[in-house]
Parts: C-alpha cells; sequence; structure tokens
C-alpha cells in the first residue's frame, strides 16, 4: 500500500510539473503570433515527452541528486514516508501555483521539500553545504545567466539581420466597418438609423501589430526560414526540459527501487504530458503575453538560450530550473527592447522566493502526519 502511495504522490508530481511547465518551452511560439494555443501544446507535449524518455539514457546524474542522497543518512532514504513528503509536499506547492497562474520551479519545490522533510527527520544532520553548492547556487545563478545570455545573443543576432539586409516590416488589417449615421426623414419627422461601410484602419496598442522580416537569406524567404527555426528551438526547449525535470522525479521513486528506472521514466512522461494538455493554459498565457511583447525573431533567441543552458545542465547533472532559464531568458529580451512589465516579473519573482518556504512546509507537515499515523 504505501509504494502504491508513493506512486500515485510521485505522479500526482508529474501530472502538476507537466501543469506548470510544459508550455514554457512553447510560450514565444504562442507570444509572438507564430502559432496558436493548440498547435503550440501539441508540439510542446510531443518533444517534452521524447526529452522524458531520452533521460533514460543522459540524466542518471540527476535521478541520485534528487533522491536526496548526500542530504540526509542513506537509512533515511530508504523510508517511503520521506519519498512520499518529498513528492507531495512539491505537487501541492505546484499545483497551487498552477491555479492563480504563478510560473513556478518544479527544481525549486523538490529542493523544499527535500530541506522540510529532511530538517523534520534529522535536524542539524541535514547536509546545509551540499544544498547550497549542489541545489541553491544553480537555481539562483541560472535566470541572471540566461537574462545576460539572451540579452547579448539577441544584440548579436539584430547585427547579423541588418548585415545580411533582412529588415522589419510591420502589418496591419485595411478593411471596411459599417459606421452609424443619423438622418432625419423629412416626410414623417423621425429619425432612423443608416450604415454606410467606410475604409478604416485602426491600431488599438502597439504590441497588436504584426512583426514581420523582410528579406530572403541563401534563396530562403526570411520569415520562412525564422519560423521554422522558431518551432525547432521551442522543440529543442520542451525537450531540454523533459530530459531535465523527469529524472527529478523519478528519483523519488528510485530511492526505495519501487519501480525500474525505465518504467519510471515513462510513467512520469505520460503524467506530464496529461498535466500540459488539461491545465498548462493559466500559466502559458502569463509567460507568452504579460513578461513583454516579442516578435519571432526574439522568441527564438530566447528559446534558444533557454535550450541550450538547460541542456547542457542536464548532462552535468546541474538541476536549473527551465522555469527560471525560460523566465530569465524572455525578461532579457525585454530588457533590450524597453518593453518588459517589470510589475509582472516582481510578482515571478515574488511566487518564486515563496516556493521554497511553502514546499518545505508542505513536506514537513506531511512528513510528519505520516510517521505519527504509521
Amino acid at each position: 500500500m504505501i509504494l502504491i502511495l508513493l506512486f500515485l504522490a510521485a505522479c500526482f508530481l508529474a501530472y502538476s510539473n507537466g501543469a506548470n511547465d510544459n508550455f514554457k518551452g512553447v510560450a514565444t511560439l504562442f507570444g509572438s503570433g507564430t502559432t496558436n494555443y493548440k498547435k503550440a501544446i501539441s508540439w510542446a507535449t510531443i518533444t517534452t515527452f521524447a526529452g522524458s524518455i531520452a533521460a533514460i539514457f543522459l540524466a542518471s546524474t540527476l535521478v541520485k541528486n534528487f533522491s536526496g542522497k548526500g542530504l540526509v543518512p542513506d537509512a533515511l532514504i530508504q523510508t517511503p514516508e520521506f519519498a512520499i513528503s518529498i513528492a507531495v509536499g512539491a505537487a501541492i506547492t505546484v499545483f497551487i501555483a498552477t491555479k492563480i497562474g504563478m510560473p513556478i520551479s518544479t527544481t525549486h519545490s523538490l529542493v523544499g521539500a527535500l530541506f522540510g522533510s529532511g530538517v523534520v527527520a534529522v535536524g542539524a544532520a541535514f547536509n546545509f553545504a551540499k544544498l547550497g553548492t549542489t541545489f541553491l547556487m544553480p537555481l539562483i545563478v541560472s535566470p541572471l545567466m540566461a537574462a545576460v545570455v539572451s540579452l547579448i545573443a539577441y544584440l548579436l543576432f539584430r547585427k547579423l539581420r541588418l548585415a545580411l539586409g533582412v529588415t522589419k516590416e510591420t502589418c496591419i488589417c485595411v478593411g471596411q466597418e459599417k459606421i452609424p449615421v443619423i438622418k432625419t426623414a423629412n416626410s414623417n419627422q423621425f429619425q432612423t438609423l443608416e450604415t454606410n461601410p467606410q475604409k478604416t484602419f485602426t491600431i488599438k496598442n502597439q504590441n497588436e501589430c504584426i512583426q514581420t522580416y523582410k528579406g530572403t537569406f541563401i534563396g530562403i524567404n526570411a520569415q520562412n526560414m525564422l519560423d521554422f527555426a522558431h518551432f525547432i528551438s521551442a522543440g529543442v526547449v520542451s525537450f531540454a526540459r523533459g530530459l531535465n525535470d523527469t529524472p527529478k522525479i523519478v528519483g523519488l521513486l528510485l530511492a526505495i527501487n519501487a519501480l525500474d528506472i525505465k518504467w519510471g521514466m515513462i510513467a512520469v512522461a505520460i503524467a506530464m504530458a496529461v498535466g500540459g494538455l488539461l491545465n498548462a493554459k493559466k500559466v502559458g498565457q502569463l509567460i507568452s503575453k504579460k513578461i513583454t511583447p516579442m516578435n519571432s525573431g526574439q522568441g527564438f533567441t530566447a528559446n534558444l538560450v533557454t535550450g541550450l543552458l538547460v541542456t547542457t545542465a542536464s548532462i552535468h547533472g546541474m538541476p536549473v530550473s527551465t522555469t527560471h532559464v525560460s523566465v530569465g531568458s524572455i525578461f532579457g529580451i525585454g530588457t533590450v527592447t524597453k518593453k518588459a512589465d517589470v510589475k509582472v516579473v516582481k510578482n515571478i519573482l515574488l511566487s518564486w522566493l515563496l516556493t521554497l518556504p511553502i514546499a518545505a512546509i508542505c513536506s514537513a507537515t506531511i512528513y510528519w502526519l505520516l510517521l505519527y499515523f504509521k
């Protein structure tokens, strides 16, 4: 029974992770108007699942890190109560954030849950030094690095674009609109309403303009090439997220040898996909539309930086947050264009600060309850 509870807890965490994180890789596709929500989430689901399967072969170090090994005594890691409290504590935190539309880090939630249950279980024996160096440092540095790298990359790409003679153009819609006109009828002294079609064009605000690129590169239309590259980069980010996040959740199952690593990865991958398909829209809207307006070129740059950083971190066993890196990259673009919504970014940063203590409290409470009613 306790092993079944652990499996269900891990699946709940995977579902919450998918709901909060799956759309982040394709947020720029939707935000830049390159594609609609349905196509974006479908592409995210396919590529994230592929990343989850690839994690079986490429991310074994992360599995070991998130089993809690080195943070607490090995004897504690072998107890199912410890793994359940971590999974449920992190899942509750991510699920609540998803419901209110805040893009938080599952990695951060897991670190908080590890800390909460670990301190309740072993007190001062908890390895605080490893917590800081292995977990907290990458989480703090990664968004800052992403913002700086995306800022530099965008400036370089812009110089390259201008050198190649590719220019921007803004598309607006021009059409006919029926405008009401009041006319007095002389015959019976009353007013009737007529509508005369008149040519109009109206731009409600700058963000509603569709910006495209004009020109060719090696004989191919620049905008078509960019859209293709944008889709590929979004797939890379989603693949990297599956590669980085799946082993963190599977690590909880392997801690007590509850499930073979391959089947664990597959179960987590399926739960993540379902969570993204059913509950990703609210968080997706915030990242896509509210941090900063962007065009396809800017979105491509942010995705490229995010994918490279997260993939590199996964292979080297560094538990960075795809959320932190993705938001950092998009904010870096908004900094260059001077269109970033600082208020939205402040709210996101606040949710990040609250993630660790909330996850720690939830996990510690659940661990205490499991021991009390054991």
